[in-house]
């Protein structure tokens, strides 16, 4: 005989959607939020500008705690920047600085407590909140500004007050240094998905990337605190396919439809874009653009193609087929597209943000990337990078020294923040660093196999001490990493603890057009070098 089948069971109420302003009113004065995104991807820009709305109309909510990993802006008025008003904000715990400059200018007048952590560390720390965990153990950030023994990632003098609590510690563990970054509740996780089901459970076919949408939904639910979720459409329930969720919809407390379609942007610089969606059906084919004009030799490309010949000199590490390559945000992200035009690969391109293979973006569409082959976490790509499984890292230079420091974080009271600048560069075996020589006016002239200066810079990058320790170079070298200094007339290594001058770019005289612009002096190698030529012509290299 069989046995009757049991009712089912009474179907959960269907999810309704807030508004922006309803979301933003669930935000208590006091709370600790978290936002998603990286630069101009994902962030839940509805919500944030109804949490700005609602502050200058009220007054509320204040005294808030902003953390985010990756940087979220446009240099202007959107993504973190909404958050940009004293008394909205209590204190910022952020990775990366230069794309809200409306916080920054908080900063600028110690209107804040303020925090500049490593990207990776703020998307590792995530997961350690969300598991229960008092914090993260990591070498991270050791022998930098963030090391306690420096600023401790502090960067207003309200912040170095004694009674603030550390967000950074120096312990030993095996007899080995680490840092340990301490875990603090999240109340408040403000994600964004292209699509919802009336469950709650969250897809990303329109987004580029992955990023912190799971590790922070799962940091907040664990904390006591509520996940808002801010979607393009709600669908009916099991109609998505658990593959394609990315944060389930036990996590998930409330979702928000966009009032304006530019609230959902795919990136700030496209509206979409499927070479750049998440989705593989959505996404067409790589074919070759034989239309795109090439790009102008200037400064930045001639930076770029040399750093191109030693990315082409890198062999792939025992039993892999192609080594593995992550480009920084600005003048490295360029790479891509000049390997790109010259027809180069046979190497595999990655983006902290999750993307692996295609061509990285750049501009307001960094962290995505044309026709990747995988798509990772946030995180997960971290994990990857600081285990050591980069062969090679290109990364930007603002200030460098003849001891092989580098600053790119801070320059006065202006913050740039060092984003995932500082998990790369002390874990690839291989890193590159990649700038003009001189800032501030610089012009060149080139086309025919050689370089000519027309008007320097009047700001020397070669410094005797920078501003801000985002690189100690002989504590890297110390650890056997290999680092170059490529500019548009000189390439450098570190030896010794020394930077050495190895190369010099065709046409140019060493003292009048390199060692007289340097502010700091640097050793000249006994073989010095001419620049391969092809550089400096205006026409394909290969």
């Amino acid at each position: 005989m069989v046995a009757p089948l049991e009712p089912p069971l009474p179907a959960p109420a269907p999810r309704t959607a807030l508004t922006p302003a309803q979301a933003a009113a669930l935000i208590p004065d006091g709370a600790t939020i978290a936002c998603a995104g990286f630069v101009g991807v994902g962030h839940a820009e509805a919500v944030s500008r109804a949490v700005e709305a609602r502050f200058l109309a009220s007054g509320h909510p204040r005294d808030l705690t902003l953390v985010y990993a990756a940087g979220q802006g446009d240099r202007a008025e959107r993504g973190v920047n909404h958050y940009g008003h004293a008394g909205l904000l209590k204190r910022v715990i952020g990775g990366h600085w230069i794309s809200a400059p409306k916080l920054g200018a908080l900063v600028e007048a110690d209107a804040i407590e303020a925090w500049n952590l490593p990207q990776g560390v703020i998307a590792h720390l995530y997961r350690a909140i969300a598991g229960g965990k008092p914090g993260m153990v990591t070498r991270i950030g050791l022998h930098t500004f963030v090391d306690p023994r420096h600023d401790g990632g502090r960067l207003t003098p309200r912040t170095a007050l004694s009674a603030i609590e550390p967000r950074v510690e120096l312990v030993t563990l095996g007899g080995e240094e680490q840092l340990f970054y301490p875990s603090l509740p999240i109340h408040v996780a403000l994600i964004r998905a292209t699509t919802a089901d009336e469950l709650g459970n969250l897809a990303g076919e329109q987004e580029p990337f992955h990023h912190d949408l799971l590790a922070i939904a799962q940091a907040a639910h664990n904390s006591g605190g509520i996940v808002i979720a801010q979607v393009k459409r709600i669908v009916p329930a099991g109609t998505l396919a658990p593959a394609a969720v990315r944060v389930p919809g036990i996590l998930v407390d409330h979702l928000v439809i966009a009032d304006d379609p530019l609230d959902h942007s795919m990136t700030f610089g496209a509206d979409y874009d499927a070479h750049f969606a998440a989705a593989p059906a959505s996404r067409p084919m790589r074919m070759p653009d034989s239309t795109t004009a090439p790009l102008p030799l200037d400064v930045r490309k001639i930076i770029q193609r040399r750093a191109l010949l030693m990315l082409r000199a890198v062999p792939p590490r025992a039993g892999a087929l192609r080594p593995v390559v992550n480009l920084g945000v600005g003048m490295p992200a360029g790479m891509g597209a000049v390997a790109d035009e010259e027809g180069v690969g046979g190497f595999v391109l990655t983006v902290e943000s999750g993307p692996t293979g295609g061509t990285p973006a750049d501009g307001p569409a960094f962290g995505a990337a044309r026709w990747p082959e995988a798509i990772t976490s946030h995180a997960e790509m971290f994990d990857f990078y600081d285990g050591g499984g980069l062969d090679i890292s290109f990364l930007g230079l603002a200030e460098f020294t003849p001891e092989g420091h580098v600053n790119v974080s801070r320059f006065g009271s202006k913050v740039s923040g060092v984003g995932g600048f500082i998990n790369i560069t002390q874990s690839t075996p291989r890193v590159v660093f990649m700038g003009a020589l001189t800032a501030g006016g610089l012009e060149i002239a080139t086309g025919d196999g050689r370089l000519r200066i027309v008007k320097d810079g009047a700001v020397p990058k070669l410094v005797p001490t920078v501003q801000h320790l985002s690189f100690n170079g002989p504590y890297v070298a110390g650890l056997g990493r290999q680092i170059t200094y490529i500019t548009e007339r000189a390439v450098f290594e570190l030896r010794g603890g020394r930077l050495v001058l190895t190369e010099i770019a065709p046409g140019l005289d060493l003292q009048r057009d390199v060692l007289a612009v340097l502010g700091a002096p640097v050793v000249v190698a006994d073989d010095l070098k001419t620049m391969d030529a092809r550089i400096f012509r205006d026409a394909p290299m290969f």
